[in-house]
């Protein structure tokens, strides 16, 4: 709600026309159970597809990572927005950073990407399952039940909540998920006036590239909501480097040509999977929180 907020200003004062807010409650949501058990893609964006297919919405707004990679012919991602720092981030109990964290500490995620590797870096803190918004979350930790959680940057960003990070984990601490702090604005393919303009006032072409790079790596894996897959993009100068991870530590970087970010993921997913990485992107015991399953839906904040 508020990064669709934060869309909807800006859409008002780009077009000069009044945008309203309607709340939309996906399955995702609502379902209080592990990622790899709700199964199916796109659970966090069905119902808001609905919506734009039922004229109740007209304009969509996803965090980009939660959208499937197979595209839908009757919708158009008319426009990713500026991008907002895709790193993942620790919020502890006193405020204790990573590498103070006593052995045997409980760090709750509900992504198996990072729960991979959070086991790489420190193999003798407990890494829990955990479900919910931010505020359950970060709620765990100060209840006592957990001594930390991992949750997305972006998302504390979007809440004004960034004073509670006790840090911030670089590109080799933990790879983040393909398009994590990226929004995506979908509206209906047949609705061209309504793309064009808000293509006009909120695309950021250097995110739509580095965010298509992400999730060429996705598509080339076949991986999915519960794959231990990090990806993500920065622009150098004229070429655009690519660093994916599958596992616990199969990584590899590589950089390409900006106006072909697909041939870059590719590049860099065939490389993984040279390397072994299709053993781990097979289907798996759904138990293993470090297994994955085939589809195209992406884990949450």
């Amino acid at each position: 709600m508020a990064q669709t907020r934060q869309i909807g200003a800006r859409l008002e004062a780009a077009l000069s026309m009044p945008v309203s807010v309607l709340e939309v409650v996906s399955h995702g949501d609502v379902d209080p159970r592990e990622l790899s058990r709700i199964g199916g893609a796109g659970v966090f964006v069905s119902a808001l597809r609905t919506a734009l297919r039922e004229r109740s919405a007209d304009v969509a707004v996803h965090s980009f990572k939660d959208l499937p990679t197979a595209p839908e012919a009757d919708l158009v991602i008319a426009a990713v927005p500026a991008r907002e720092d895709p790193a993942d981030v620790l919020v502890s109990r006193d405020s204790v950073p990573w590498g103070e964290l006593p052995s045997g500490a409980r760090v709750g995620t509900g992504s198996p990407r990072r729960a991979a590797q959070l086991r790489a870096l420190r193999p003798d803190v407990e890494v829990v399952p955990v479900r919910g918004n931010v505020d359950t979350r970060i709620g765990k930790v100060r209840s006592g039940e957990f001594d930390a959680v991992v949750l997305a940057r972006a998302g504390l960003a979007r809440l004004g909540r960034l004073v509670e990070i006790a840090h911030t984990f670089t590109e080799s601490e933990l790879v983040p998920a393909p398009a994590q702090g990226a929004l995506a604005v979908e509206c209906r393919a047949a609705d061209a006036e309504l793309t064009r303009l808000l293509r006009e006032a909120l695309d950021a072409a250097d995110v739509r590239a580095c965010v298509a790079a992400e999730r060429a790596v996705l598509v080339r894996l076949e991986a999915g909501c519960s794959a231990p897959v990090g990806a993500v993009a920065s622009l150098h100068g004229d070429r655009l480097k690519l660093t994916a991870v599958v596992g616990e530590g199969l990584r590899h970087s590589d950089f390409g040509d900006p106006t072909d970010p697909r041939e870059l993921g590719e590049r860099v997913a065939d490389e993984l999977l040279r390397r072994g990485a299709g053993a781990l992107t097979a289907a798996r015991d759904q138990n293993d929180p470090g297994r994955i399953r085939t589809g195209h839906s992406m884990e949450t904040d």
